[in-house]
């Protein structure tokens, strides 16, 4: 929250208004149930969303719902229960079952609460190893106090230490250089040119790992700057250091867990359950802030009221939003002479209405996913379209039988019985009704199946 006011006060010095930080567009991208903000002693603990900042700014929530890192369902179902703070005792039960990594040829990184104990592990497994150690010492530029902030938020250590087989983590995103912060890799050799680590990854690329910078700069100008080899010993990280970071295998101990949110951080590094193993686990692990939790349930309300507010919105409503948006930011919209292939598209897109397009393609039997990226629209607006098509008879159910699941006959028997008991207006009641079982888009179309029967 302080961090958030601070940025606040300073956009509307430098523009001049009084408005939410000084009438910028701002994005907050975020996840409250990962480890909360830290106070400095004497200060009361505020999230992002307790701050003035926040509240000039009025953010319109946009609740992201999809998983991409889990798809294991057991494990799905303990992160959404630690998530609503309903943690039972099979999920304990559940966890103290994980007693083995599943894969072979992948060495677990082992996350822990504390630094003392990351620190012990990899010096330890380092000592363990033959051969001579290369060592890596940090240098530093301009001023000192910057210096030491970079320092104290780089992950990489100011005296960084090396041996053949070393498991190494790389700390910053080098995307030309094929590596990101959190790519895992093995030390093989240290090239002749600059003595550099060669790091071989687990998918079997071999990378030359050389030096880069962090700065800080102003107007161009770099005021202070810090330069490591991007890599840590990675046998053992902190929960805090592993927040944003995906893992094949690890080995957690919440013996010593301390915040709210470290178990939550900790378990949903993995994939699947196949790739963890629990070595401790402590009675308040697995909590969550309980105002986290009752801030959650208002985000996803404000979320639903969104959706459903854009729903209602015709495709010329939607367009002159769009404008004065860009009016309000200060923009100008383009009117002057359009190049000859823009103009086509512009001809094309005129002659074909936006619903006749996505109907087109849909007869094509293509997906959602298809559709969307076709027509370089989100999937909630080829849903909405498929809606109207279907409410003013241009399509049938049949034209879109290609979207539905293996399981369909058995989910619209439970779909069916929600429609008839919460109605067809919203679709969160019938989506709560099936106690969350359905995604929203299955909803949809057990809805519109429910309205062409009628």
């Amino acid at each position: 929250a302080k961090m958030l006011d601070m940025v606040n006060i300073i956009c509307k010095k430098v523009r001049g208004s009084e408005q939410g930080f000084g009438g910028l567009q701002v994005v907050f991208v975020g996840d409250f149930f990962q480890l909360p903000p830290i106070a400095r002693m004497g200060e009361s603990l505020r999230y992002g969303f307790e701050s003035r900042a926040w509240e000039e700014a009025k953010p319109l929530v946009c609740y992201l719902s999809e998983q991409f890192r889990q798809e294991d369902e057991l494990l799905l179902g303990l992160l959404k229960s630690i998530r609503k703070n309903q943690v039972e005792d099979d999920h304990y039960t559940l966890l103290q079952e994980q007693t083995e990594i599943a894969y072979e040829h992948i060495e677990p990184t082992r996350l822990y609460t504390h630094n003392a104990d990351v620190d012990a592990v990899n010096m330890t497994q380092l000592r363990a190893l033959p051969g001579m150690v290369r060592k890596f010492a940090m240098s530093a530029r301009g001023n000192k106090q910057l210096q030491q902030s970079l320092a104290k938020s780089c992950l990489s250590p100011e005296l960084l230490e090396l041996k053949e087989n070393a498991m190494v983590m790389c700390t910053k995103n080098n995307f030309e250089g094929g590596y990101v912060n959190g790519t895992l890799g093995r030390v093989v050799a240290f090239d002749y040119e600059g003595g550099y680590p060669v790091v071989e990854t687990a998918d079997g690329r071999r990378l030359t790992i050389k030096p880069t910078t962090w700065s800080v700069a102003e107007d161009g100008k770099v005021l202070a700057e810090i330069e490591q080899v991007p890599l840590r010993l990675a046998w053992a990280i902190t929960v805090h250091k592993s927040q944003g970071m995906s893992l094949d295998a690890a080995e957690v101990d919440l013996s010593k867990a301390f915040v709210y949110g470290q178990g939550y951080v900790a378990l949903s590094r993995v994939r699947s359950l196949a790739g963890l193993k629990m070595l401790g686990m402590s009675q308040n692990a697995l909590g969550v802030d309980p105002k986290i939790v009752a801030y959650d349930a208002r985000f996803k309300n404000q979320s639903e009221e969104a959706e459903d507010a854009f729903e209602e919105m015709d495709d010329l409503e939607i367009e002159k939003m769009h404008e004065r948006f860009i009016t309000a930011g200060g923009g100008a919209l383009f009117t002057g002479e359009v190049k000859v292939e823009a103009k086509k598209i512009f001809e094309r897109a005129v002659k074909e209405s936006t619903f006749a397009e996505t109907k087109r393609l849909l007869l094509e039997n293509k997906t959602i996913k298809q559709i969307s990226a076709d027509r370089d629209i989100v999937e909630s607006t080829v849903w909405t379209h498929i809606e109207k098509l279907i409410e003013e008879k241009e399509i049938t159910f049949t034209d879109i039988i290609h979207l539905l699941p293996e399981d369909w006959e058995e989910s619209y028997k439970e779909l069916h019985e929600a429609l008839e008991m919460c109605g067809i207006e919203k679709l969160k009641p019938i989506y709560e009704y099936c106690k969350e079982k359905y995604d929203y888009n299955l909803v949809r179309l057990a809805r519109m199946h429910y309205l062409l029967s009628k």
